[in-house]
């Protein structure tokens, strides 16, 4: 409820005027029942045509200015409701957007997408839908009644004799559906998950032949998030029936009193008419307050959904020297231990007995890591899967914390830069990288402001040129959905353009050259050597030939570094790198040969 008042609060003028409009326009309706309770019992006895043709008259101006009014106030609620959740969807994915990954793995993306998508739509029917039939239905029951009541106050006592049982039902059946409607969202989570993980993997499911297992699966979820919406849907629907029961209850004893009123000249027919009309409208009303209790449930539960992710505050937000220091479980930068590696102020890149371990997860993935780089350097990582290669380019982007020790750039806990600051010195190509239905230049450029020329040089350093120049519009040329019209090795020379463009002082290449030939990989590490030598590097790959030529190698097993140098140091002293080497190659190492 507090989401919807932030929001609605930029609006409440225009709410107020639709109110007030809405607000007339159900006075209107009140009048009519009334007007003709007073033509039958006053007017038509005078036996004067004219004044029944004025009186007419006066109920089509009220019945134009009930339907004008609703009209146009359900137009304006219909504005308010869609700005408003306008607003709701854009702060929601901008929080997303800038949400740190530990925070956005502890949600879910598809929880995060449905709160986007199904959430914001039931806040959008609710908003509409109090302001519509929300602020009518009250109305028409208070009015109805404090009408009825100025008719005959005996009958009006019978109505509201009734009004106790209705508010107690609705009370209890609405505290059942809010958290049965917050099941049903947690329900569509699963669905949207299970349909992102079917779509995205749709070649493995179809290479091996798993249609039938996955429509098992989908039927599965799909099968719960039925017996979900069942079950509260059932629990909400008990209220109309209820509704009904009591209010004919109640328009039965009327009757049964009116009848013998008229016949002891207590009431005259045009009130018992009126009556029964205004009956009606109470009737109504109480059903539409019904169908508001159903669609404020459903929007409530959708509004606490969608509160919880826009009440996070990125949790890697930039903090000072000291925290960094004190969390880094290390001596400052500027003492010296001889159970630390020395930093001097000149190194571009230092890792510094860093620890790592993911959230909800009790093994570390990283441990004791230590290297340092100088501007220009290039560091190779490689090691089995699993090894937490990828993971030293998430602690270097900052995407997660680490757990103990520091990462430094020009002397800086990378904790203390600003997170715009920090990645504006990227260029990176991660493992599963992205590309997006755009065009290649739109992909390379990504938001950020390239001259043609610097685009064309990064197309050319990353081998790109000569595919891109084939395709239809070259640059112009619009990539499908993860860039599914291109192969492999282009896709990957596409990413690597975006990583080189505009030559940013660290490039971070994490598995990108697998797809490529040996040839291009060859050309690709000269350009390296020869066009970036101001770029100090992080190039983390499953083959020796991709990092050979690095200034260090680490050699990482379970997350600890088994091995480090150079290329010619490794094959001497270290068997487990040799032994790879002569695995890739097919070259036995001899002390002769190193």
């Amino acid at each position: 409820m507090t989401l919807l008042l932030k929001y609605l609060r930029p609006f409440f003028k225009r709410m107020a005027i639709g109110t007030t409009i809405k607000f007339l326009g159900t006075i209107m309706d009140l009048f009519l029942p009334w007007i003709l309770a007073y033509i039958i019992d006053s007017v038509i006895p005078q036996r004067n045509v004219s004044v029944v043709f004025l009186w007419g008259g006066i109920m089509v101006i009220c019945s134009i200015f009930a339907i004008s009014g609703n009209v146009i106030a359900n137009r304006m609620a219909s504005s308010v409701a869609r700005d408003a959740t306008q607003t709701i969807r854009h702060d929601l994915f901008e929080t997303v957007s800038y949400l740190s990954i530990p925070q956005i793995d502890e949600t879910g993306i598809p929880s995060l997408v449905s709160r986007l998508t199904s959430d914001t739509y039931n806040v959008h029917q609710t908003i509409g839908m109090m302001q519509r039939i929300g602020i009518r239905a009250p109305i028409l029951l208070i009015g109805g009644i404090a009408i009825t009541a100025t008719l005959d106050p005996v009958l009006t006592l019978v109505l509201v004799s009734i009004m106790p049982l209705t508010i107690i039902v609705t009370t209890i059946i609405s505290k059942k559906g809010i958290p049965l409607y917050g099941q049903v969202q947690i329900k569509i989570d699963r669905l949207v998950r299970v349909v992102r993980e079917n779509i995205s993997g749709a070649r493995v499911i179809k290479a091996l032949s798993k249609g039938d297992y996955e429509i098992n699966r989908f039927d599965q979820v799909n099968r719960d998030l039925i017996n979900s919406q069942i079950k509260a849907g059932t629990t909400m629907a008990a209220t109309p029936p209820l509704m009904d029961l009591f209010l004919n209850l109640g328009l039965t004893l009327v009757v049964l009193v009116s009848a013998f009123r008229v016949n002891a000249n207590l009431t005259q027919p045009g009130v018992i008419i009126a009556f029964l009309s205004y009956f009606t409208i109470i009737l109504t009303a109480m059903l539409n307050i019904t169908r508001i209790f159903v669609i404020f449930t459903r929007g409530i539960a959708s509004a606490n959904r969608i509160d919880k992710v826009l009440v996070k505050t990125p949790e890697l937000e930039p903090i000072s020297p000291e925290e960094a220091e004190a969390k880094s479980h290390l001596p400052s930068i500027s003492s010296d231990s001889s159970d630390q590696i020395r930093t001097d102020i000149s190194d571009h890149l230092v890792f510094e007995q860093v620890d790592f371990t993911y959230p909800n997860n009790r093994k570390k993935t990283l441990s004791n890591i230590n290297f340092r780089l100088k501007r220009g350097q290039t560091i190779g990582i490689i090691g089995p899967t699993g090894s937490g290669k990828s993971t030293i380019a998430k602690l270097l982007l900052r995407l997660y914390d680490v757990s103990s020790g520091r990462i430094l750039i020009n002397g800086h806990d990378i904790r203390t830069i600003q997170s715009a600051d920090l990645h504006q010195k990227f260029g990176v190509v991660l493992q599963k990288d992205v590309l997006f239905s755009q065009s290649i230049a739109d992909n390379i450029q990504f938001g950020r402001h390239f001259t043609t020329e610097d685009l064309l040089e990064s197309i050319d350093h990353a081998q790109a040129k000569e595919f891109i120049d084939k395709v239809p519009g070259k640059l112009d040329y619009r990539l499908k959905a993860k860039g599914n019209n291109l192969s492999g090795g282009q896709k990957q020379r596409v990413l690597l353009s975006r990583a080189m463009a505009g030559s940013p002082e660290f490039l971070i290449l994490d598995d990108s050259s697998s797809a490529l030939d040996y040839q291009t990989d060859a050309k690709l590490r000269t350009v390296l050597k020869q066009d970036y030598p101001n770029t100090t590097k992080v190039i983390i790959a499953q083959r020796i030939a991709s990092i050979q030529h690095a200034d260090i190698i680490l050699l990482l097993d379970h997350g600890t570094i088994i091995g480090s140098g150079n290329h010619q140091d490794l094959l001497s002293h270290n068997t487990t790198y040799r032994e790879i080497y002569e695995e890739q190659t097919g070259v036995t190492v001899t002390d002769e040969t190193i």
